[in-house]
């Protein structure tokens, strides 16, 4: 990368109309987020499951909600309580200047929590919650507060429950192998994304994705597919931001070093 890729995507966003942001885990790092990159990086974060050999991919499976609820409200108990404390990074603000709309697949509401008002969140939300079973469409905020202990990992005390039927009350996240998750939330979401693209007919629409790596292609599946007739996308990623195709630009650096580098040239 050299300063004039950062002067060509400065010179892409002066001449947009509009600005979507697709971002993935990467956004988050600067925040302090964890990065599940790999099982060495999951198991960075939560050195518990390390000694106890259990895996990402294992733990955000639905089926423990049913077989083993303490482990798996333990889970997503503790990452409700780190990200409602997390302080969204001055890099969302810088997007939020440009008036950019939001696709992502993170749950973690940091957008939402830096004053956007139009996010699709493709793979739903911790902070809201669903039925298990489930037992109907109901989606509800995660007005809940879960005890983990932070020795072993599992929840103590009252786990959520469904008020429509009493049954164990799980994120609304998609999750592996999900056949129970409601998307009803997250689906209108992106129905109004694909309208208010829809309205762009003519115009230039600048895709700006953050953070999105290759093993889970959702956000730059998305990203790509909004550029190909756009006016460019801008990929910041420190370790894959390779891009072979249309007028797209490489920018291999965080996204908060990245947004501030992209304002300052604004």
């Amino acid at each position: 990368m050299t300063e004039a890729d950062l002067d060509r995507a400065a010179e892409l966003l002066r001449a947009a109309d509009a600005v979507l942001v697709c971002a993935g885990a990467g956004m988050g790092v600067d925040s302090g987020l964890p990065d599940f990159r790999g099982t060495e990086g999951f198991w960075r974060a939560y050195p518990p499951y390390e000694r106890l050999g259990i895996e990402f991919e294992e733990l955000a499976d639905p089926v423990h909600f049913a077989e083993d609820p303490d482990l798996a409200w333990g889970f997503y108990g503790h990452r409700l309580r780190l990200y409602r404390d997390t302080v969204p990074h001055a890099g969302f603000a810088v997007l939020r200047s440009w008036g950019a709309r939001v696709f992502t697949s993170n749950v973690d509401g940091q957008f939402q929590e830096a004053g956007f008002e139009h996010t699709a969140e493709v793979h739903g939300s911790i902070h809201h919650l669903q039925c298990t079973g489930p037992c109907g469409s109901a989606v509800w905020a995660a007005d809940v507060e879960v005890e983990v202990d932070p020795l072993t990992m599992r929840a103590r005390g009252d786990l959520p429950e469904c008020a429509r039927c009493g049954a164990l009350a799980r994120p609304n996240i998609l999750m592996f192998g999900d056949r129970t998750w409601v998307p009803d939330r997250s689906q209108a979401a992106l129905d109004e994304l694909t309208t208010w693209r829809r309205g762009l007919a003519g115009k230039n629409l600048v895709v700006v994705e953050i953070g999105a790596g290759q093993a889970v292609p959702t956000v730059r599946r998305q990203a790509e597919l909004a550029s190909a007739a756009s006016g460019g996308l801008i990929r910041i990623n420190p370790r894959e931001a390779e891009v072979r195709h249309g007028r797209g630009i490489s920018l291999p650096m965080g996204a908060l070093a990245a947004l501030e580098e992209l304002q300052s040239r604004l």
